[in-house]
């Protein structure tokens, strides 16, 4: 069972999709939103990117938690009803994107992110994301963006794209969580 851990709609059960996607756990999500609110102080007034959405754990997580807006990206149909209906039963207002996440990222809707969860399916190799996030920031110059990935812990190829400082990396079980920063600029660059 997922249920939101803190917040406005603490306690809230959340339906997840029949197949086709693999929720995160509340133990993995608890030590993610744990990591990030010392990391950004809170959520408050924040936009938040949940890519590869699945139930919309992570989106309606942060809009609990007080971030002004969840975009969550999701290409599944019926993992898209689930969202839309956990939206209803939460009464968290989030806006939903049909689509898949490589069309998604070519044209972002505003306002920007400033923290974007990507949980996609392990088989998706890390250059497939890499790319991905890489379109995604090239449309943030001069914005600040920080990333949370999560992969399979067997996974050793780097989904953060070039220019991104990665700053953690912590191994939950047979979950990793990748975390990178990105500053509005390649890091590094001059």
């Amino acid at each position: 069972m997922t249920r939101i851990i803190a917040g406005s709609a603490k306690g809230r059960t959340l339906k997840v999709p029949a197949q086709g996607t693999r929720p995160t756990s509340d133990r993995v999500r608890e030590a993610i939103f744990s990591s990030l609110e010392h990391r950004l102080g809170s959520f408050t007034g924040c936009c938040v990117y949940d890519l590869y959405a699945g139930s919309g754990a992570f989106g309606f997580e942060a809009r609990s938690r007080g971030a002004a807006t969840a975009v969550l990206v999701e290409q599944d149909r019926r993992a898209v009803e689930v969202i839309r209906s956990n939206a209803a039963s939460t009464g968290l207002d989030v806006q939903v994107i049909a689509t898949d996440v490589a069309k998604f990222v070519q044209t972002l809707p505003m306002p920007r992110p400033d923290v974007v969860f990507v949980d996609p399916p392990y088989e998706l190799s890390a250059a497939v994301i890499r790319d991905q996030l890489a379109l995604l920031l090239q449309q943030c110059p001069d914005h600040e963006v920080l990333l949370v990935v999560e992969r399979s812990s067997r996974d050793q190829e780097s989904p953060i794209p070039h220019g991104c400082a990665e700053i953690d990396v912590r191994k939950l079980g047979e979950t990793s969580v990748i975390y990178a920063h990105w500053y509005g600029y390649a890091h590094g660059d001059s």
